[in-house]
Order: C-alpha cells, then sequence, then structure tokens
C-alpha cells in the first residue's frame, strides 16, 4: 500500500489520475483522493457523459457546444474562435459542416464587410434546445447522491471557481 492507501498496483497503472480504462477509478474514497485526483475523475464523467448525449441527437461534442453557445444569440467568427480557443480559419471547418446540416448559418456583419456572424438555424435551434435540456437534466442527475445542503455548497464551490477562473484569464490578456 502507498501512503494515500491505494495498492501500488493501481498507483503504478496510473489510475490515481483518473488513468484507468474509463477515465474514472471505481471504489476510491474521499479519504483517498486528493482534489487534482477527483477534478480529473470528474471531467471524465462530465466529459464521457457530453459525448454519449452528443450522440444520440447525432452530434459530435464539438458542434453540441457550438449549438450551445449559439443559444445565446449570433456570434461572430472571431468570437467563436476565441471560445472554442482556435484561430479563425480552423472554426471554418466545423462551421462548413454545421451548414451543410442546416444547423447554423454564417452572414455578413453590417457594417463590417470583412466580419461574419453565426447564427442557428430553425434546425439548428431545436438539435441545440433538446441536446441542451437532455445533457443538462444528465449532468444534474450526477449531483442527486449529494444531500440538499452539499448540493448548494458544490454550486457556490464550482461558481467561486469559474469566477476566480475567468477573471484571472481577463486579467493575462
Amino acid at each position: 500500500m502507498t501512503k494515500t492507501g491505494q495498492s501500488s498496483a493501481a498507483t503504478d497503472s496510473g489510475a490515481g489520475l483518473g488513468c484507468a480504462g474509463d477515465g474514472v477509478q471505481a471504489g476510491l474514497d474521499a479519504a483517498q483522493m486528493d482534489a487534482a485526483t477527483g477534478l480529473v475523475q470528474l471531467t471524465a464523467l462530465v466529459q464521457g457523459l457530453y459525448a454519449r448525449v452528443s450522440e444520440r441527437h447525432g452530434l459530435t461534442p464539438v458542434q453540441a457546444k457550438l449549438l450551445c453557445v449559439l443559444l445565446d444569440g449570433p456570434r461572430g467568427m472571431a468570437d467563436l474562435a476565441h471560445c472554442f480557443g482556435v484561430e479563425k480559419a480552423a472554426l471554418t471547418g466545423l462551421m462548413d459542416r454545421a451548414e451543410r446540416r442546416g444547423l447554423a448559418r454564417r452572414s455578413p456583419v453590417p457594417g463590417d464587410r470583412r466580419a461574419l456572424q453565426v447564427t442557428l438555424t430553425d434546425a439548428g435551434h431545436e438539435a441545440a434546445t433538446a441536446f441542451h435540456a437532455e445533457v443538462s437534466a444528465e449532468l444534474s442527475h450526477l449531483i442527486t447522491p449529494l444531500a440538499d445542503d452539499d448540493r448548494e455548497q458544490f454550486r457556490t464551490t464550482m461558481a467561486q471557481i469559474i469566477t476566480h477562473c475567468r477573471a484571472s484569464a481577463s486579467n493575462r490578456r
């Protein structure tokens, strides 16, 4: 056994950081888990769930993200590229596929002939709404084992972490 109580086989396999077969180590209790391990394993659970729901809706995870981002309204290509962490040229392929499927469309930005904005089509809005509802329900289900007070504390803590990270990222720009 290691000092954290894991067997050396689990440690040697890399399972401590969520490297087990499905990305989640079974049977790890809270006393054995540090924050990094927990976050990595929770990330694997969330990404797996997101991918499964995307597939059920005939979308790739990145297409699902694009549709959900566009639910808030039209976005410029440059803004979307920033949101996805890619160059505008890399976003073009994603948009080409979304347009071919009739999910989104690009149109000129009034007053800026070089800029394009992206909007959902009716079919894209329907797909985004259905995906968003299902993935939200599935993600909410992840925290149902928690007591009401613990769920609220979890939400509050997540919001604090997200706010801090976004503020830090804004300060680095």
